[in-house]
């Protein structure tokens, strides 16, 4: 359930009441708005004690959230969900495009890279250092060194990093280089993985899985919120349907619907969604058009000589291309790029 506390009560107020749910065997989660603080309360049967707090003059009102997803549910946080990563906002008007490689190969094509997505436009730079490859001979990415050449890169461009943790383990030493973790689509069920990523103080880019609904990726940011860390963005990446022309079937819809059940933010990733890279931009199109508040995008300089997903990144006179259009797209639906 969500307590909603009456404007001008005091911390001290507020406080009397998260140590109440803490008595009562409840776990609070606070959001502080302009003029109203509201505190979720996660637990079993937490609905049973609404009385206790009714009784409360401090508190204005109490909402039952019928939704699995609590803390990611509209009926937790009405207002969408700002995350603020440097000098970039994700969630507000501006569409944010996050571009790079598929892997981080060496540092030269990395700088090369950042330098011209920064230019066409791009706020943040995305690369992997650990790669999770359907086969186990092909490339799996430079691990610690790659970290190194994203940050390096990022002290460069200035442009936060964006880059995938596939095991608990990793998490540690990519926080230490990264700006924002990955989960990727094979892991989103990951819930070791999850919660671990909960307890960081990074933002987390939760990535559906290819087999997933929608209500099973709400369900894993859940567990990322449940853990304490608020700073979630979903991204759908394509489905596996009866569909084989293209890689995975690119769902548009979920995008829609995700800005009906969720405060949080959504990004699109065209790249993985299609498996081509003579899709990506008209892809890019739709998804701003659908209302994704960002793009993750393949981006190489030479795309023929990928060591991953070359055949649906997409070079550099193609992600000028793209970034022209969606800046038109994102203008005529009230956003900006």
């Amino acid at each position: 359930m969500v307590i909603t506390i009456k404007p001008g009560t005091t911390e001290k107020g507020i406080q009397h009441v998260i140590d109440k749910i803490k008595e009562l065997g409840f776990t609070p989660h606070i959001s502080r708005g302009e003029e109203r603080t509201i505190i979720g309360v996660v637990g079993e049967n937490a609905i049973r004690a609404r009385h206790t707090f009714e009784a409360m003059f401090i508190v204005e009102s109490i909402t039952p959230i019928s939704k699995p997803y609590k803390l990611a549910s509209r009926d937790f946080r009405k207002k969408d969900s700002l995350l603020k990563i440097k000098d970039v906002v994700i969630g507000g008007k501006k569409v944010v495009v996050m571009a790079g490689p598929c892997s981080v190969e060496n540092k030269d094509m990395l700088l090369e890279t950042a330098k011209m997505v920064k230019q066409a436009g791009a706020c943040i730079l995305r690369g992997g250092a650990f790669k999770p490859r359907t086969s186990p001979y092909s490339f799996q990415g430079l691990g610690e060194e790659g970290l190194k050449y994203l940050a390096e890169v990022s002290r460069i461009t200035g442009l936060p990093v964006v880059t995938e943790a596939m095991d608990p383990r990793q998490l540690e030493i990519i926080c230490s280089y990264a700006d924002i973790i990955q989960i990727g689509a094979r892991n989103m069920q990951n819930f070791d993985l999850l919660k671990e990523a909960g307890k960081q103080k990074k933002p987390i880019l939760l990535k559906r899985g290819m087999a997933s609904t929608v209500k099973e990726l709400l369900m894993s940011a859940e567990y990322i919120l449940s853990s304490g860390n608020y700073d979630v963005i979903l991204c759908e990446r394509g489905i596996r349907t009866f569909e084989d022309s293209t890689r995975f079937t690119l769902d548009i819809t979920s995008v829609a619907l995700i800005e009906i059940l969720s405060h949080l933010p959504v990004v699109v990733d065209p790249s993985h969604g299609t498996g081509s890279r003579e899709l990506v931009v008209s892809l890019s199109r739709a998804a701003v058009a659908a209302g994704a508040d960002g793009l993750l995008l393949e981006v190489h300089p030479r795309p023929e000589e990928a060591l991953s997903d070359g055949f649906q990144s997409v070079s550099f006179p193609i992600f000028q291309q793209l970034m022209e259009q969606i800046k038109k797209v994102a203008q005529a639906v009230g956003r900006e790029v």
